[in-house]
């Protein structure tokens, strides 16, 4: 599809979500896509930036204005399909208001809590004035009264499209409007956390928004010295190895904290509804949205302090208004302590043999130890992704892509692809299950084509194990979860990249390979690991409903 003037197989609006999250600056992605089926493909792209909060103007095709619900080429209510997943929707009629939707659009996208909008073009806006003319007139129109209406009516429609097409328009960006705290909230804010013994933060995507820089809300959450807890694009924002990231026992932290700080954090299954907060702990929380702000509550759990505002810029006032406090040193020192338990817990599980093949978790081990600092990690899969969270170790802020809450398989191609055309320099690399891989191994052709050489990582059990681990237990079969170990490396090798089958042989030279795929990363070929790895013990019993 690339000789068709597309960036490759990958959806565009998952690739426009990682080069907006990887991406400090703010920027909108701008996904551009033909009509009907085109924007069609993009509908569970969108939906995943409206999950992941991510800026995006989609721009889709459309039949001719005259010709829509005539049954023309890929005439469908294109508008219905994406105003339940856009904040906002237009269709252009004419072309003077090209500029001033777009304007509209952008600013929109970025404002509150940023999300996709959707803006609709028919093909008769889009091409120039004699042309469409051309197309429009009728080559024999009828005799008489009748024909003359016709006539004119169609030549009066084809004015009105390009009346004022010509005229000069304003093309600054409009203003974005972000909600903030007021200096009252965070004022009693600043009381409550001044007081508490047992304080904990649980940080979300949101805090990664504009305006305040990553590295900004580092320093204030170093100052403030309180025990974190990281998640969605918040990964990383604390470096690899920081004494207040905590990244075990986050359930028994919670329940013990007198204090949590819910930092564009949302209490849906990831927080189990809220039931995980105590409820005698006071609760503060922050996020730009009001229905994600307050999901769940009255249910499971209750703020005591609600705040509809910028986490980021929150955090910052937080850091100033208790310069000079810091959390009781004990507290954090106890969650480090415990989180150093069960890290040594899971690195001797690494050193056990499983029945065939490696074991995942020594293999993540490996490449966690091996991997540059300024690498990307991409996780897309089930089970061995689910595992490799535990494990492997975002080097900074906006080096962590998942897909979600959505929990989109397949955006691992399109997130790598866009996280290596904004980062060049960076080692990017995606883990995937075998399972995930499917969905688009056949972007190698891209990387290839694109010259984007990044390293896939590919746990293969043969199996959809996440799947497979409950419906056994449960149901007592494993009908449909059952795979191949299929020779993903040939594949990667015929897209004109590099790949490599490991397994249990060769355990002593893992370290070895997994260097060698990253010297042909550097020099401009995207490489495979297909990993056959066994089962183990790890994350048994885990299941999201």
């Amino acid at each position: 599809m690339a000789r068709y003037g597309f960036v490759g197989r990958v959806n565009l609006s998952v690739l426009l979500i990682a080069t907006v999250i990887v991406c400090p600056s703010g920027t909108v992605g701008v996904a551009v896509v033909t009509a009907g089926p085109g924007l069609t493909n993009t509908v569970t792209a969108v939906k995943n930036a409206q999950m992941a909060e991510s800026p995006l103007l989609l721009m889709g095709g459309a039949a001719a204005t005259l010709l829509q619900g005539r049954g023309a080429l890929q005439d469908i209510d294109q508008m219905s399909l994406f105003k339940p997943l856009c904040k906002f929707c237009a269709s252009i009629r004419t072309v003077r208001e090209i500029v001033p939707t777009v304007r509209k659009a952008l600013a929109i996208a970025q404002s509150g809590t940023p999300g996709p909008v959707f803006i609709e073009i028919p093909i008769d806006t889009l091409y120039p004035f004699h042309l469409v003319a051309e197309e429009v007139q009728v080559k024999n129109p009828p005799k008489g009264l009748m024909g003359k209406i016709v006539t004119w009516y169609l030549k009066n429609h084809v004015m009105n499209i390009f009346a004022g097409a010509w005229e000069a328009r304003d093309v600054s960006p409009l203003p974005v409007d972000i909600p903030y705290a007021t200096d009252d909230q965070v004022q009693k804010c600043i009381e409550l956390l001044s007081r508490a013994k047992k304080p904990v933060i649980v940080l979300g995507s949101q805090v990664t928004l504009p305006p305040t820089p990553a590295d900004d809300i580092k320093k204030a959450l170093e100052t403030l010295g309180i025990p974190c807890f990281l998640g969605g694009m918040a990964r990383g924002i604390l470096g690899k190895n920081s004494p207040i990231h905590i990244r075990q026992n986050r359930r028994d932290a919670l329940k013990e904290a007198d204090l949590v700080l819910l930092a564009g954090t949302v209490c849906d299954f990831r927080l189990s509804y809220g039931r995980v907060l105590n409820r005698r702990s006071t609760i503060i929380a922050v996020n730009r949205d009001k229905k994600q702000l307050l999901k769940n509550s009255d249910l499971f759990w209750k703020p005591t302090v609600a705040i509809q505002g910028d986490a980021g810029s929150f955090l910052l006032r937080l850091s100033k208004g208790l310069k000079g406090h810091r959390c009781p040193e004990e507290w954090p020192q106890k969650l480090k302590a415990g989180d150093v338990t069960k890290e040594n817990a899971n690195r001797c599980k690494a050193d056990e043999k499983t029945e065939r093949h490696l074991n995942p978790l020594k293999v993540l081990h490996c490449v966690d130890e091996l991997m540059s600092d300024d690498s990307i990690i991409v996780a897309d899969g089930g089970d061995f992704v689910g595992t490799a969270a535990y494990i492997m170790r975002p080097r900074g802020p906006l080096r962590w892509l998942d897909p979600g809450a959505f929990g989109t398989l397949g955006v691992g191609g399109g997130f790598a692809l866009g996280a290596k055309l904004c980062r060049p320099e960076s080692e990017v690399w995606i883990i995937y299950g075998d399972g995930s891989l499917g969905y688009s191994v056949a972007e190698f052709d891209t990387f290839t084509r694109h010259k984007t050489p990044v390293i896939a990582l590919v746990g293969n059990d043969a199996c959809w194990s996440q799947i497979s681990r409950d419906q056994v237990s449960i149901l007592g079969s494993n009908v449909a979860c059952g795979l191949a170990f299929t020779d993903y490396h040939i594949v990667a090798d015929g897209f004109g990249g590099k790949g490599y089958l490991i397994g249990r042989e060769d355990e002593d030279r893992l370290s070895d390979i997994i260097s060698q795929a990253q010297k042909e990363s550097r020099e401009g070929k995207a490489t495979l690991l297909n990993v056959l790895i066994g089962v183990t013990g790890f994350r048994e019993g885990s299941i999201s409903i």
